[in-house]
């Protein structure tokens, strides 16, 4: 298996084997916390080898810096199924998180685990925005 990208962007869709990717991103300025995100996802592209044909189980989780999760662990199973010539197949993983609330400021990550096995992992800083006088 190898990811050929993961990240948190603004909005994301996959159509036709495409996907399309709007805003990505590793910070987030705001002027209080809990800081509320309307709309926000985490995409994946993950390339397979034939050899890697079968059931697996994915998990998408999000924690804070002492790892309490902020939402539940987001779980699939793929199922993968090669055709004949095929010897590598990609994956792409759209998942939305709609109003995501992060409760303080501080550092988040991102983790990307399959078969219970840690793959990758992303940075999300929230920060305090200064306030401007004018």
């Amino acid at each position: 298996m190898t990811i050929e990208l993961f990240c948190v962007c603004d909005a994301a869709t996959e159509s036709g084997g495409k996907l399309n990717i709007l805003g990505a991103f590793d910070r987030i300025w705001s002027s209080e916390a809990p800081v509320q995100i309307t709309q926000c996802a985490v995409v994946a592209r993950v390339r397979f080898a034939r050899g890697e044909a079968g059931t697996h189980q994915l998990r998408i989780t999000l924690s804070d810096d002492d790892g309490v999760l902020v939402v539940p662990s987001l779980d699939s199973k793929i199922e993968l199924r090669f055709g004949d010539g095929e010897l590598t197949m990609p994956m792409n993983l759209v998942v939305l998180l709609p109003q995501l609330k992060l409760p303080r400021f501080g550092d988040y990550t991102v983790d990307l685990a399959l078969d219970a096995n840690h793959m990758e992992s992303l940075p999300l800083a929230v920060r305090r925005a200064e306030a401007k006088h004018g």
